[in-house]
């Protein structure tokens, strides 16, 4: 019942921008970018992150981060961050200054839903080594969720991090990052992890999906959202709930794109060649499937599989 409320709020008070089968996006979420110390998950990863967010800005995409990209219940200093990913920012700046970048938020960083919060640290920074200050991302409002409409056939896709109505993560979420960041953080390092996340604890991820299926049921329109950590594509005719994974597994990244009318979800690691060189690699994992297959309003045979698709948990992509 919460979700399904949150859900319906978040789309309501979405910002809603049109999209056509030349435009281009990528959604990367759950990054969780820290300080680059042990307990900084996405330092493995930060080098495979920048060289994407290099590939599609140079491919003209906008970039969507579908919340928890800066580990803000870790670590409460956000320079510390910024100066640990620096040249993730640098790429970032280009797709801000390019009108490109869409900054949602989640749980882990809910802190910018305050505007002294977020002017305060994301418009400027102090330079050490320059000792003055440059602007970072200057006027940047996150937003909560997005709506993309197709100007052509009026389809919807709602954006959101995912965390809507997930109890402990959600409306209690004070009280989940107090005990990650001063317990949990440690603790993780060796092995054992909080267990209000849903990325680590089976039953509670496999209860979000559900309840998304079921909000998606009934209002009937599509949902691109992270949270879980786990990559979601439908197969056809299955609900269309989309989930972009997260950018903290050991063997790279996941991400969603939407590409000439399409939709398709990627794979970013480290692969070796013949040769046993090393390199960044895209891998298409599932898709390019038109949007409009996704179209609950149009497509009658989705009637028949939905009540199948909540009661069957579906497999890891």
């Amino acid at each position: 019942m919460h979700t399904d409320k949150r859900l319906l709020k978040a789309y309501k008070n979405a910002k809603l921008q049109l999209f056509d089968n030349n435009s281009k996006y990528i959604f990367f979420s759950d990054s969780h970018r820290g300080d680059d110390s042990i307990s900084d998950e996405f330092a493995r990863n930060q080098n495979i992150f920048r060289h994407a967010l290099n590939y599609y800005f140079e491919n003209g995409y906008v970039y969507v981060e579908a919340g928890d990209g800066d580990e803000l219940w870790e670590y409460k200093k956000f320079r510390h961050i910024r100066l640990a990913h620096s040249d993730v920012f640098i790429v970032l700046k280009k797709f801000f200054e390019n009108n490109r970048l869409i900054m949602l938020y989640g749980n882990h960083n809910i802190y910018l839903k305050n505007e002294d919060f977020v002017s305060k640290n994301f418009y400027s920074y102090y330079d050490d080594y320059s000792q003055d200050i440059h602007d970072l991302l200057k006027g940047m409002t996150p937003l909560e969720s997005l709506v993309l409409k197709n100007k052509a056939t009026g389809q919807e896709i709602l954006v959101v991090h995912g965390h809507q109505g997930d109890l402990l993560n959600d409306q209690l979420w004070f009280i989940s990052m107090f005990l990650l960041r001063y317990f949990w953080r440690y603790i993780h390092v060796i092995g054992f992890h909080s267990p209000s996340s849903p990325a680590r604890n089976h039953f509670k991820r496999h209860k979000i999906e559900r309840n998304y299926k079921k909000w998606i049921q009934k209002h009937k329109i599509m949902l691109i959202c992270g949270h879980t950590h786990r990559q979601k594509f439908p197969k056809s005719k299955e609900l269309p709930y989309f989930n972009t994974g997260c950018c903290i597994h050991s063997k790279g990244i996941t991400g969603i794109e939407i590409l000439e009318g399409k939709i398709l979800m990627v794979d970013w690691r480290v692969r070796s060649d013949k040769n046993g060189v090393l390199q960044v690699e895209r891998y298409v994992m599932r898709g390019p499937v038109p949007i409009e297959e996704f179209d609950m309003n149009s497509n009658r045979d989705y009637e028949d599989c939905m009540n199948k698709d909540l009661k069957y948990d579906e497999e890891d992509c």
